[in-house]
């Protein structure tokens, strides 16, 4: 049993995302001690929704150093690479339920809006927002190449247009003592969020039922393999992502009689490799059956 240790794309930036779970954790807990202190309940609920996206940051930072660190067994043959995508789901159901959350408060706040203290919430929020933007920055370019990582900078980009919208409704409320401000805003973030969260999810679950890699054309892929030297079929042909920058295939390929089968293998993995960015395929070669004679066993 080979046991091929292909790095994901998750873990090529988990320095990165280890630094974002320690600016996202201090966020966290001065948000909560001026919270406390203040006894401002707006400041405790945003270090709620810090917590969440802490939440999210170290479910991803998890699933990537399991799955870079689990090896594969007779039980795990791929590992634990598939953890890092259930992670990404399970930042889509975080999303969806602080949203969901946001959207519930709202209606109910718009009868009668709580009194807020702007001052306090002006002067964290602006911190929360330098610490998000941060940490998106830092997360920026794992998250265009892992679907773990764009759940976890999704998370950071949510709670940083969120304290956009607390500031402004913190400079609302200082101006013009409307409170009503801050239910506005959090309708407005919750419309932002909603969408993405619903993105994330679908793209999840696309790898968890093995659907083929987003972008790839089966029908052209198996004409392509069919037209190179030797090939007199293809038939069977998978693929499906394992997780985010491992994409795997496999393919039954009919060869013509005279074909030399070591040739066509390095001939289909080059094709999917270098053409598909497919890192892992697995060939079976099979003779054509049309092309046998009345002696031969195919």
């Amino acid at each position: 049993m080979h046991d091929h240790a292909t790095v994901s794309a998750g873990a090529r930036h988990v320095g990165r995302l280890t630094i974002a779970v320690g600016l996202v954790a201090v966020t966290f807990v001065v948000e909560l001690v001026v919270a406390l202190l203040t006894g401002s309940l707006a400041l405790l609920s945003d270090a709620g929704h810090l917590a969440t996206d802490l939440a999210g940051l170290v479910m991803a930072l998890a699933a990537i150093r399991i799955a870079a660190t689990g090896r594969a067994s007779t039980a795990l043959t791929y590992g634990w690479h598939r953890l890092e995508i259930l992670a990404a789901l399970g930042n889509s159901l975080l999303l969806l339920g602080i949203a969901g959350f946001v959207v519930f408060e709202a209606f109910r706040r718009l009868g009668a809006p709580p009194d807020l203290e702007p001052v306090p919430l002006l002067v964290v929020a602006t911190l929360g927002l330098v610490v998000n933007l941060v940490t998106a920055a830092l997360l920026r370019d794992g998250a265009e190449e892992s679907i773990n990582l764009e759940g976890a900078r999704l998370e950071v980009l949510a709670d940083a247009v969120g304290s956009v919208g607390v500031i402004v409704a913190a400079v609302v409320i200082l101006v013009t003592g409307w409170t009503g401000a801050d239910t506005v805003v959090a309708l407005a973030v919750a419309a932002w969020v909603l969408p993405r969260a619903l993105r994330l999810g679908y793209r999840a679950l696309r790898v968890l039922v093995q659907a083929a890699p987003e972008g790839l054309d089966l029908v052209a892929v198996s004409d392509e393999l069919a037209d190179l030297d030797g090939v007199a079929g293809v038939h069977d042909l998978h693929a499906w992502t394992l997780t985010s920058g491992l994409d795997v295939a496999s393919v039954h390929m009919q060869l013509r009689p005279a074909a030399d089968p070591h040739a066509v293998l390095h001939a289909v993995e080059r094709t999917l490799t270098e053409h598909h960015g497919i890192v892992r395929t697995t060939v079976q070669l099979e003779p054509d059956e049309h092309d046998c004679g009345p002696e031969e066993v195919c």
